[in-house]
């Protein structure tokens, strides 16, 4: 038999074949909470609620996780981490918490430079140093690409957009971390100690392919 899917959408943006998708409906009482509530009810497979915005919508999820359902959902939050810390500081119990989340996937959009105009250059002293402080190789000679704009891209300069990511591993160390409500730098510290690259190191990396810019990178994650 087939997985049932069922998304919990704010608006629906796109149609996706094989889920059942429901719009949440504020104004004849159709919350993300409410509608979670009665999803559950027919027993899916997995959930997708489109963003998690109050306890009783992440303490109905965090149930439904419990009884075997694959919860997936989006917080607004400054890294991977942080969406642990955003959990329990919506009510969340910290053991429950440690008990069904698997990963966190961080992500940010950046602009892709059109092809048909982007520019290469040498970047500046300061701009190796982001590479250099963060273990990067760099190829010799270093090139950048930057945005020129032309009548293929309507003199914008990109074309489309593309996401930096960071997936924070939820291991027994981490479930720990979560159990003692450690603050979201104690699980930061921890994943870099794994191997994680963040969303910043992937967004140099896409910088240094020449898929976008390094302003860019450095625009939506604010570090410089």
């Amino acid at each position: 038999a087939s997985d049932k899917i069922i998304s919990i959408e704010d608006p629906i943006e796109y149609q996706i074949d094989g889920v059942t998708q429901i719009q949440v409906k504020p104004e004849i009482d159709l919350s993300f909470a409410r509608i979670l509530r009665s999803v559950v009810r027919h027993d899916p497979n997995v959930v997708m609620v489109g963003e998690t915005r109050d306890a009783e919508t992440a303490e109905i999820a965090v149930h439904a996780a419990l009884t075997g359902h694959l919860m997936l959902t989006t917080l607004h939050t400054n890294s991977a981490a942080g969406a642990v810390a955003r959990l329990l500081d919506m009510g969340v119990e910290p053991y429950l918490l440690a008990s069904v989340l698997r990963c966190v996937i961080g992500q940010r959009l950046v602009g892709v430079l059109c092809d048909a105009c982007k520019e290469a250059y040498v970047p500046s002293v300061d701009e190796r140093h982001l590479f250099e402080n963060r273990g990067i190789e760099l190829p010799t000679p270093l090139r950048l690409c930057r945005p020129v704009g032309c009548r293929a891209c309507n003199e914008i300069g990109f074309t489309g957009r593309i996401g930096i990511f960071e997936l924070l591993e939820v291991d027994e160390p981490v479930r720990e971390l979560i159990r003692d409500r450690a603050p979201s730098q104690s699980l930061q510290a921890h994943a870099l100690g794994r191997g994680m690259t963040t969303m910043f190191q992937d967004g140099l990396a896409k910088a240094l392919a020449g898929t976008t810019t390094l302003e860019e990178v450095c625009r939506v994650t604010e570090e410089w």
